[in-house]
């Protein structure tokens, strides 16, 4: 097991700190690691992808479980996946796809580890009717802080602390995962644009249940009659039969493009209100008003930004803050409201992306729940963006909303009592668990978790 000691940040680049990385090879080496951790406690690290600092721990250490990334097996009749929590989802659709399967839920990303995924319960555009990743894994391997290794299972207390609880529970090993079946790797898409924000929501309301997979990019710097103006994307598995000839060759055929990579300098203010208003200009005047049927790839449809690689490098060196926010039904007026605060503010967001939600999953800090949910990214140089975000939270929090924790870098913990309901239970778990604090994180002290 290579071990060193290396400063880290999110996905966001801010808020740098430096641990011990333990790099373990196998389980055994893993429970070495955590049983060895210091006073400072350790955590779990895939492939670094929350945006904020979630998979950091000042002083302490942190475990990359990235070299555990065996595929264990794949059941191709009962559709199922067995594999350590190092693999990433890019490498398991690599894997599965040839073989007529997908995974049944995944995020903007597929450079997400099957821990992570877990770990932040993530979920995709097709949410309101999948829901979040955990509702698909039927078991998990878990290290505790005894240094045990215990098969949890759904419907326990373990398995719903776990799912979205952020790697304070334990190190996830592996994990036991249900599939969907596909017969092509490719998507059918619909796009069409929303003239303002009462107009995509009344689409997005229209389509219900009948979209697999939905979302829409909404220009959060359009204001007056425009405000809230989007393009609104609906896709499903192609079926063969809508393939060229050329294509039905190769049908399942995952072949990601891959563009060159932002610089390591990018200067700071690139991404301001001028450039990004032209952008979004831009974007919304040559999408499509009504198109169907168009082919797209898995990857072009679902993970544009990682043809990019180190794209969040845009931001610039002060990094960039992502945030995400959820209310439910019946606040529609808080979004509309928050929508106008940012479109007045003149927040330079050029992906910022607003989903309808179904029904949530038992995770005690599980994000989703049935409503509306707006992801946005923001430079963190901003000028006074903290406290503007602070008071979004206020108005949040007032409507019964919550903040995605995977994405946080910055939320006030006597906030999050009033997002997550079953906080406390969340916490007396934890005590009850770990009481000698082994697994900790920067995140974790922050909001007291």
């Amino acid at each position: 097991m290579s071990v060193d000691t290396v400063s880290m940040t999110g996905w966001g680049r801010t808020a740098p700190t430096t641990a011990l990385r333990f790099r373990p090879r196998t389980y055994e080496e893993a429970v070495a690691a955590v049983r060895g951790c210091g006073p400072r406690g350790s955590i779990a690290r895939g492939l670094g992808r929350a945006y904020g600092d979630a998979a950091q721990n000042a002083g302490g250490s942190v475990l990359d479980m990235t070299a555990l990334n065996c595929i264990r097996s794949v059941d191709t009749a009962g559709g199922t996946v067995v594999c350590d929590a190092g693999v990433s989802l890019h490498r398991l659709m690599q894997a599965l796809l040839p073989l007529g399967w997908f995974l049944p839920v995944t995020p903007a990303t597929r450079y997400v580890t099957v821990g992570g995924a877990i770990g932040s319960d993530i979920h995709g555009r097709n949410q309101h009717v999948a829901g979040s990743f955990s509702r698909h894994v039927h078991a998990l391997e878990l290290l505790t802080a005894d240094g045990e290794v215990r098969t949890v299972r759904p419907g326990t207390d373990l398995f719903d602390a776990t799912a979205g609880g952020m790697g304070l529970t334990g190190v996830i090993l592996s994990a036991t995962i249900g599939l969907r079946p596909v017969t092509t790797s490719l998507m059918s898409v619909a796009t069409e644009r929303a003239t303002d924000l009462d107009d995509l929501m009344a689409r997005l309301t229209a389509s219900g249940h009948r979209s697999t997979y939905t979302a829409a990019w909404i220009d959060l710097l359009a204001r007056g009659r425009s405000t809230g103006r989007a393009v609104l994307t609906r896709g499903e598995h192609a079926p063969l039969d809508a393939l060229p000839a050329r294509a039905r060759r190769t049908p399942l055929l995952f072949r990601p493009v891959h563009l060159p990579a932002v610089p390591p300098y990018v200067p700071e203010g690139l991404l301001g209100r001028a450039s990004i208003a032209l952008f979004n200009e831009l974007r919304y005047r040559t999408a499509p008003r009504r198109r169907t049927g168009e082919l797209q790839r898995i990857s072009a449809f679902f993970h544009a930004l990682d043809g990019v690689p180190h794209w969040n490098r845009v931001y610039g060196r002060s990094g960039l803050v992502q945030y995400q926010f959820v209310v439910g039904h019946g606040q529609e007026e808080t979004l509309r409201r928050i929508v106008r605060r940012i479109s007045l503010r003149r927040c330079p967001s050029f992906h910022a992306v607003l989903r309808r939600f179904g029904a949530g999953d038992p995770g005690w800090l599980s994000f989703p729940m049935p409503g509306w949910s707006l992801a946005l990214g923001l430079p963190a140089a901003l000028p006074g963006l903290a406290g503007f975000l602070d008071e979004l939270d206020e108005e949040v929090a007032a409507a019964g909303g919550r903040v995605y924790l995977a994405k946080d870098s910055r939320l006030r913990p006597e906030t999050l009592a009033a997002m997550y309901p079953r906080l406390a239970e969340f916490r007396a778990l934890r005590a009850e668990l770990d009481p000698a604090g082994a697994f900790r994180s920067d995140l974790s002290r922050r909001l007291a978790l």
